[in-house]
């Protein structure tokens, strides 16, 4: 099964500032270019939803806009699982610069058992860092026109297979593993991890 890796970078960064987040740097690298790192060693091929491509050009990967733009991350769902070569869309933010290749793989490899694969943290389903199928696409489109935008929204008319916690602790601390970078404190806090986790 082809697995295609999608970045969402289509978010407005207001709360830090309006810089893009994947473009900060932190560890001496950009976030962005270690999700795509994370990504690359698992997934078959890997693409960007943006609507800024010219600012992800450097890392010569495909970007593709929002079919449907101001639709939230559903959209950015929407429109990456629509582009993506692979039957399977392995999808996750911009913003997540502790991404684990192995934990990645733990859902990559579960992706033929159902139509949306993902990882629960507690009551926390991490809708950005999942498996969507293609068999989700007329569901979420149904919720993007009815302007529903809550991802898990429509669960319910799929197969989900999750991912327990446990799982993902094995190779590192879901709290790192999913963290991601919406504000200057967080990214301070990332700083300080960032040392620890070399």
């Amino acid at each position: 099964m082809r697995v295609t890796g999608v970045i969402q970078a289509g978010g407005k960064s207001v709360r830090m500032g309006g810089r893009p987040k994947a473009l900060i740097e932190l560890g001496g690298r950009c976030i962005v270019e270690r999700v795509v790192a994370a990504l690359a060693a698992v997934v078959d091929d890997v693409l960007i939803v943006t609507g800024t491509p010219e600012l992800y050009s450097f890392l010569g990967l495909p970007t593709v806009a929002d079919v449907y733009p101001d639709h939230g991350s559903l959209g950015g769902i929407y429109s990456g699982l629509k582009a993506a070569a692979g039957e399977v869309a392995f999808t996750v933010a911009c913003d997540m610069p502790f991404l684990h290749p192995e934990v990645v793989r733990l859902v990559v490899a579960r992706a033929g058992q159902g139509d949306v694969v993902i990882p629960r943290v507690g009551s926390q389903l991490e809708t950005m860092h999942a498996a969507y199928g293609k068999a989700c696409l007329p569901h979420i489109e149904e919720r993007l026109l009815a302007g529903q935008l809550r991802i898990v929204g429509f669960f319910d008319r799929v197969r989900v297979v999750e991912i327990p916690e446990t799982d993902v602790a094995r190779f590192r601390d879901p709290a790192v593993a999913f963290m991601n970078v919406n504000t200057p404190d967080e990214l301070e806090r990332a700083r300080a991890l960032v040392a620890k986790l070399r």
